[in-house]
């Protein structure tokens, strides 16, 4: 009785949690809904390899269980020894070709979905990928689109479009990803990595860093907006120098010191006079502040790889929504 009712309790048990795993969907075990070729290619190879897994799951816990059953203690002594059986060249040759085939046919699928998951679509019909330059910074990301105009944590794009990444790193290690838009960049200091995407619908993709970058890396945030070949050129030809300046305070300054600048993480700046003066906002934009130890009060280098046009419009933006001290004339 005892034993039944624990195989009753095993059995629940594992319908609970395969009914709460399918009632996740994409918040349990299974990869966000792709919407760009090389994300279903990811999605496939994803698919095959936890079908295989799931497969030999069931047979080994199935073959487990059978032979607990099956060769149980029936009153023996405990003492008793069972048959000691050596050798079974058969079984042995199948135990060992049947994983490597079955890594074999993992590999060669994934090495076939490989090309079209890494390599960027030539494009030709619609004149080429558009290209677009990622640049990683703690803790945001920026956006440079082919005619110079900058976005901070968020991407545009058009959809139906390719569109090729190329992904820098400002500082230290990050890692640039939209599930649904295909798999993981690292972002390396020194070095420019690539990917692309081609959405396959309107609407707005969310991101993350994927690599730890530091204290605030929870904040590194991306959303990817793709839009119509129309809404995107409008926007690309509509961010004046004011909205640059404010997506610059929301997306670098405020994850730390506040939206109205009272403080957060970082002290409060509202009333400091370095937000007016151009060359000493410049400086700790570039060099950071306290950057060796010991790191109270460490702020990294935010500003660094930014443009004149960058630091001009942050400025503006400061001394117009931001600054609550004494006048000045910057």
């Amino acid at each position: 009785m005892r034993r039944k009712l624990l195989v009753l309790v095993l059995v629940l048990g594992a319908s609970l949690a395969f009914a709460a795993v399918a009632a996740a969907g994409n918040g349990g075990f299974a990869p966000e809904t792709p919407h760009s070729p090389n994300a279903s290619r990811i999605n496939d190879s994803y698919k095959l390899i936890a079908l295989l897994t799931g497969l030999i799951f069931v047979i080994v816990e199935g073959a487990l269980v059978w032979f607990i059953v099956r060769y149980r203690n029936r009153g023996r002594p405990r003492t008793a020894e069972g048959p000691q059986i050596h050798a079974h060249t058969r079984l042995e040759l199948i135990w060992t070709a049947v994983p490597v085939l079955i890594v074999a046919a993992i590999a060669a699928f994934v090495f076939y979905k490989l090309p079209g998951i890494k390599d960027v679509p030539a494009a030709k019909a619609q004149g080429g990928p558009l290209v677009v330059r990622i640049d990683a910074h703690q803790f945001y990301w920026q956006f440079t689109y082919p005619n110079g105009t900058i976005s901070i944590d968020e991407l545009h794009a058009p959809v139906h479009r390719v569109v090729e990444v190329e992904i820098h790193s400002q500082d230290v290690d990050h890692s640039w990803w939209v599930p649904e838009l295909g798999g993981k960049f690292d972002a390396i200091p020194g070095r420019t990595t690539h990917t692309w995407f081609q959405a396959d619908r309107v609407g707005t993709y969310r991101g993350q860093c994927g690599e730890f970058c530091g204290v605030f890396h929870a904040e590194m945030a991306a959303r990817v907006f793709v839009e119509s070949e129309s809404a995107y050129r409008s926007y690309i030809s509509s961010v004046t120098p004011m909205a640059l300046g404010g997506q610059e305070w929301s997306g670098v300054c405020a994850k730390c010191h506040g939206i109205s600048g009272q403080g957060g993480y970082g002290p409060a700046i509202a009333a400091n006079t370095v937000l007016v003066e151009q060359a000493g906002l410049r400086h700790i934009l570039e060099q950071g502040q306290n950057v060796r130890k010991p790191l109270a009060s460490y702020m990294p280098p935010v500003g660094r790889g930014w443009t004149d046009a960058q630091f001009t419009a942050l400025e503006a933006y400061l001394k117009a929504h931001v600054y609550k001290g004494a006048p000045s004339g910057g």
